[in-house]
């Protein structure tokens, strides 16, 4: 039998531009349950389209729940997004959820992610009371100084997102045991998970490395549901990296 996962109707009440490349979308949504993980995600399904996109729940408080969604030149949601006139308009979004898990006597956090990690890394960043150090490459450096939260130490860096693998392959690591978290396009992700396993040898507690979207298909945010294909490799006795090595195959598609 199978059960279908919760879905809500959402009316768009705020539409922002926070910069060129990022556009704020808040919905009234008084009967969401966010699961409090701090990188939780939901389905956003668009008038006039049947697919949805993935994206990350920046906050939600007092029935208002916040996406931040990269637009970029085409798209299901971003063409959707662009438009001025969707204050109004129903949306439907799916149930949340999330994989950032602290281990038990982390005491930091380093993120790293592109344009389209920016929400999560803001929202954990925001919710954590560890030392917090973030590197993230956006096109435009002076675009968006603001948005994460001054009590982390932010390195910015200009770029696509195609240097995420050597950034992480020369960053200076802090002593201690912490966490490591990072999302982007899907071929870097690959190439950093390999490192994090291969070289720096760290234990799967340790981290938690996402590909949101991949460069032959343009910047679409979250295109497949990571939750599904993660369950099914553990029920099945797969490695993480062999789970991660078919979550890859899946966006690829």
């Amino acid at each position: 039998m199978s059960v279908r996962a919760e879905q809500y109707a959402a009316e768009v009440i705020v539409r922002e531009q926070l910069s060129p490349h990022l556009v704020r979308v808040v919905l009234d949504v008084p009967t969401f349950a966010s699961t409090g993980i701090p990188d939780e995600w939901v389905g956003l399904v668009v008038p006039g389209q049947f697919q949805s996109r993935y994206y990350t729940v920046r906050s939600y408080e007092d029935g208002r729940l916040t996406l931040d969604v990269v637009v970029h030149e085409t798209g299901l949601v971003t063409e959707w997004a662009a438009r001025t006139e969707i204050v109004g308009e129903t949306v439907t979004i799916t149930e949340p959820k999330g994989s950032f898990e602290l281990p038990p006597g982390a005491g930091w956090l380093m993120l790293v992610g592109d344009l389209t990690a920016l929400p999560a890394m803001a929202r954990i960043a925001t919710e954590t009371d560890l030392p917090v150090r973030i590197w993230a490459e956006v096109p435009d450096v002076d675009e968006l100084t603001d948005y994460l939260p001054a009590s982390a130490e932010v390195t910015w860096l200009a770029g696509t997102g195609n240097g995420l693998a050597a950034t992480v392959e020369g960053l200076d690591w802090s002593e201690g045991e912490g966490y490591f978290w990072m999302a982007g396009e899907s071929a870097q992700m690959r190439a950093i998970r390999k490192h994090l396993m291969r070289e720096r040898r760290l234990s799967s507690h340790a981290y938690d490395v996402m590909g949101y979207w991949r460069a032959s298909a343009g910047r679409r945010p979250r295109a497949v549901d990571p939750g599904p294909i993660y369950r099914a490799g553990k029920a099945a006795g797969l490695s993480d990296e062999e789970i991660w090595e078919n979550y890859d195959r899946a966006v690829e598609r």
